[in-house]
């Protein structure tokens, strides 16, 4: 058989019946479409949170009171531990490879001024802070480098509560309350946004002693540790470990570097894309179902024209791959209509929807196509195989 007449064949079979052709292929476009679309909503995801979680830098090292252990509690949970303290901070500020090494103590407490007054998250920290997560003051300074244990009752404000406090007027200089105790605004921070939930803005900044103070902390939740670029992080855990475990004594206490975390997160958002794909694939399956159906029934009404191919020298193979080809035309072609359909979609959303990340790379395109040939391929075998079998006499004879 000629690869013309191949073409003519499979052509004119499936524009004979463009009804049943059309909605088969509409089986397998929908199918990809929901495929794409879901994925891209899946991979937009996974970029996003990623992008949020490293706009802080990728060279930190952060240092948690407790040791996890392999059931994944801490043992303060069950023991006692020692708490992380501002001079285990400032012991680790002595490596060579630290640059910037902030303490960190949360809370949340009420804020006055302006004669205005409002709920606000308040962190204790470092005057590092800045430096090591990147983040810049808009207005006036970040917290002096005082006596670690003994500041100045100074103030810095989020974006926000710059602003519900004190509106569009300059509250450098002004006199604020938090807690009940007095300070003194010395700077306003760049406005931030929304991380991951937490709104970065509307926050306040005092120093890291007198956070412990306000919260009657013993210790510090959380130190983070600025490394310089280029240093492998295997000698930077090594280096925090042998100051801290010399100072504790032992080792209470967990280390997690950036790559941990993005490992971890990474490996959660790739399971999330994959299910969501999933999800979608279970429409590829109604359109499968479809190009068996056709195909069975092209099969059971060109039984004639089987045995007529077949009397004029036509192969088993040949009868198997006309049939085949139907088969993946059919689902080539309703693939590009779905490619096209959840690409459309995704950007009509995102147009609508600007909240709503959505990224479809190249290759999830290629693979959705290559997917609805594959899908074709296999829903056309065993009506293809069917036909191949069938006895020429018997096939001439059939109406």
């Amino acid at each position: 058989m000629l690869i013309n007449d191949f073409i003519k064949l499979t052509s004119s079979s499936l524009w004979a019946q463009k009804l049943r052709s059309f909605l088969t292929m509409i089986g397998i476009a929908v199918g990809i479409a929901a495929v794409v679309l879901l994925t891209s909503i899946g991979e937009g995801v996974h970029k996003y949170i990623l992008a949020e979680f490293t706009q802080f830098g990728t060279t930190i090292v952060g240092i948690n009171p407790g040791k996890t252990t392999t059931m994944g509690l801490s043992v303060g949970v069950f023991g006692s531990v020692r708490p992380l303290s501002i001079e285990d901070a400032e012991a680790l500020k002595r490596l060579p490879f630290a640059e910037s090494v902030v303490g960190l103590v949360q809370g949340n407490a009420e804020i006055e001024g302006n004669k205005r007054t409002r709920r606000t998250t308040v962190y204790g920290s470092g005057h590092d802070l800045p430096n090591a997560f990147n983040m810049p003051v808009r207005l006036g300074r970040f917290l002096p480098k005082d006596d670690p244990v003994a500041p100045r009752a100074f103030a810095v404000l989020g974006s926000k509560v710059k602003q519900e406090l004190f509106g569009n007027t300059n509250p450098l200089g002004q006199r604020i309350r938090i807690g009940g105790d007095r300070y003194r605004v010395i700077g306003v921070m760049e406005s931030k946004g929304q991380v991951l939930g937490f709104d970065l803005d509307d926050t306040v900044y005092i120093p890291l002693a007198r956070g412990l103070e306000l919260f009657n902390r013993e210790g510090l939740i959380e130190i983070d540790v600025l490394y310089r670029e280029g240093v492998p992080v295997d000698k930077v855990v090594a280096g925090i470990k042998r100051v801290l475990t010399a100072r504790h004594g032992r080792e209470d206490f967990t280390i997690t570097t950036q790559e941990q975390m993005l490992d971890v997160l990474g490996s959660i958002l790739n399971v999330l894309t994959i299910a969501v794909g999933a999800i979608g694939g279970i429409s590829l399956l109604v359109g499968a179902i479809g190009i068996i159906t056709i195909m069975t029934i092209n099969v059971n009404e060109r039984t004639a024209e089987i045995g007529l191919i077949r009397a004029l020298g036509g192969r088993h193979s040949q009868i198997l791959f006309l049939f085949l080809g139907e088969a993946i035309v059919l689902s080539a072609i309703g693939g590009l209509f779905g490619l096209i359909l959840g690409i459309g979609i995704g950007q009509l959303l995102g147009l609508f929807i600007p909240a709503l990340p959505i990224h479809t790379p190249w290759i999830f395109v290629i693979m959705a196509e290559v997917m609805a040939i594959l899908i074709g391929l296999a829903a056309g075998v065993v009506p293809a195989l069917y036909a191949a079998k069938l006895d020429p006499i018997e096939a001439l004879r059939a109406e």
